[in-house]
């Protein structure tokens, strides 16, 4: 491991999506705009889909950058939806190619449902519209209806879109059963990778549910947390370098990037992590795929 490759400082982006899930560039164009944004270690991390990683590994090679494998899983965790990225694992694993097959299942008849509950609001043709946006059908989402009901005219962005429709209590909205936490880490972590907690500041918790959501990822084998990504302020980043520190784990870094016009965070433009951290790369040292 080089001194650089374990230092904080690195320009790392360790979240991102392509065309594979649900974000607007293929795994190609990615690599070339995190290049072009300074990153230095990359890994593509499409929701519950692992089909761009050789893709991915080759563009990023070819734009001279190091790699590590990436996921993000979606769990369900004290009734709400909590998502888990998966770095460094052998992307051939049976168990977590098979994990992540079932953890899609069923997203076509959740996407007609949503369609037909938006229907009752007025708004038709939302599941055919959606469809336009999707680059794998298995991972249709409520981000690609978002897109549709911007262009329809029913929303001026997708925030809106959100606000508006897509989240519980709105027309629109259809739960998912999603993967149960434990299975999420163990499938990452017995394919040799690092289970790493995505964006904690989003999640609506109160201090007793994040200490429990905490103390049950560690318990089934999670190492790591996102300190600073694209959706945290940098109070957020101040925040969970601290609980870093107290419960002793690996910090990652990511910009959740999903596409050029509606992501506020490029790839490569974070602010580097604490000193006093851990970086998660630091543990997956021989996982990476060198240029």
């Amino acid at each position: 491991m080089t001194a650089l490759s374990s230092s904080a400082a690195l320009n790392a982006d360790l979240h991102c999506h392509s065309t594979v899930s649900d974000g607007t560039l293929a795994p190609e164009a990615l690599a070339a705009r995190a290049k072009a944004g300074g990153v230095q270690l990359w890994a593509l991390t499409d929701h519950d889909e692992i089909a761009g990683q050789e893709r991915a590994r080759q563009a990023a090679l070819a734009q001279g950058m190091d790699y590590l494998t990436g996921t993000e899983i979606s769990v369900t965790f004290a009734g709400r939806v909590v998502h888990i990225v998966g770095l460094g694992f052998d992307h051939t694993d049976r168990q977590l190619t098979d994990g992540l097959r079932q953890t899609r299942g069923g997203r076509e008849a959740r996407a007609k449902e949503m369609s037909a509950s938006l229907a009752q609001a007025g708004i038709h043709g939302a599941y055919e519209g959606a469809l336009k946006y999707v680059g794998n059908p298995e991972l249709i989402s409520r981000t690609h209806f978002a897109r549709f009901l911007v262009e329809a005219g029913h929303c001026s962005d997708v925030p809106e879109v959100f606000r508006r429709y897509l989240t519980e209590g709105k027309p629109g909205f259809v739960p998912h059963k999603w993967a149960a936490l434990r299975d999420a880490v163990r499938w990452i972590t017995e394919a040799g990778g690092v289970a790493v907690i995505a964006h904690p500041g989003r999640y609506p918790f109160t201090a007793m549910e994040e200490y429990a959501l905490i103390t049950e990822f560690i318990h089934h084998g999670g190492r790591g947390i996102e300190v600073v990504t694209g959706s945290h302020t940098a109070a957020d980043a101040t925040r969970y370098t601290d609980t870093a520190l107290e419960f002793d784990l690996l910090a990652s870094r990511g910009s959740d990037f999903h596409s050029p016009e509606e992501s506020h965070t490029d790839l490569g433009s974070l602010p580097p992590l604490a000193g006093s951290l851990t970086p998660v790369w630091s543990a997956l040292s021989e996982r990476i795929h060198r240029a």
